[in-house]
């Protein structure tokens, strides 16, 4: 009787402990939510204040992207918001094929500036080069123009014609370029062959939609040529797509092997190659 007794209490303890257990967890969640709900009632008067009270009168919009790219990138340097048109952007870069002109821009000295026209494009045969400050696009002044903005006006259907107004320093000359847009395909390999004694060479710029698929057939194809070991070229690659990235890992490395891991909230493992 006295056995039972005692396997009661213990029971009840355990009851007894689940549900403070429960309660205060109840009571954290609570407390968090309650804390959020006062972020976002603080943001919500924020927003408020300004379309009150600044000079001009912002768009809805273009606070809350603001605020939304601010929020993540608070988070690491890796975190961060696209809005649509930069999405777009990132998806067309990274299949590696797009209607445009074929240059490669980035903002120098605050001008847009031309690095390098790309192989066998419209740019290219119309004798573009790198250096060459971009003064319009279509008629429109580049001045304060982004990056993003000069892309969107250089990247179309293919066959539509585009004209670059160009300021060329080491001729100091304005000329005057119209092109017809093509299907650009940008390299991820810009190198892969056989350099001596059978020793193979591969350069890769960046992990795209079809890197994989391009470095296999480079693989293949040094092989029949008589490889026998190999120089896999990554400097200067920014990066790309992680799961291509992983499928060519995945050529060189030990079958089972893992290549790289996600994290969840939870501290386990959501994923893994």
């Amino acid at each position: 009787m006295r056995k039972k007794f005692t396997i009661g209490l213990i029971v009840v303890s355990v009851i007894a402990v689940s549900v403070f257990v429960s309660l205060a967890v109840s009571a954290t969640e609570k407390k968090n939510k309650d804390d959020l709900y006062r972020q976002v009632e603080l943001f919500s008067d924020t927003i408020a204040i300004i379309q009150s009270e600044y000079v001009d009168e912002p768009k809805s919009k273009d606070l809350i992207y603001g605020a939304l790219k601010g929020m993540l990138s608070s988070l690491d340097p890796h975190s961060q918001f696209m809005d649509p048109d930069t999405y777009n952007e990132l998806k067309v870069d990274t299949e590696g094929r797009f209607g445009g002109v074929g240059i490669e821009i980035t903002v120098k000295d605050g001008v847009l500036t031309i690095v390098t026209p790309i192989e066998d494009t419209p740019a290219w045969r119309a004798g573009l080069k790198a250096n060459d400050r971009i003064v319009k696009i279509n008629n429109d002044l580049t001045r304060d123009m982004t990056i993003t903005d000069a892309v969107k006006k250089m990247r179309g259907k293919p066959g539509e014609p585009v004209s670059l107004t160009i300021l060329r320093e080491s001729e100091k000359k304005i000329l005057d370029f119209k092109m017809v847009r093509d299907v650009i395909k940008i390299k991820d390999i810009k190198e892969a062959r056989i350099l001596e004694d059978g020793i193979g060479y591969i350069r890769i710029v960046e992990f795209r939609e079809h890197t994989p698929q391009d470095i296999g057939a480079a693989l293949e194809r040094l092989s029949k040529a008589g490889m026998k070991a190999l120089i896999l070229d990554l400097r200067n690659n920014p990066g790309g797509l992680l799961d291509s990235a992983v499928k060519v890992a995945e050529k060189f490395i030990e079958k089972g092997k893992m290549i790289v891991y996600t994290k969840g909230s939870c501290g386990l493992p959501a994923s893994d190659t």
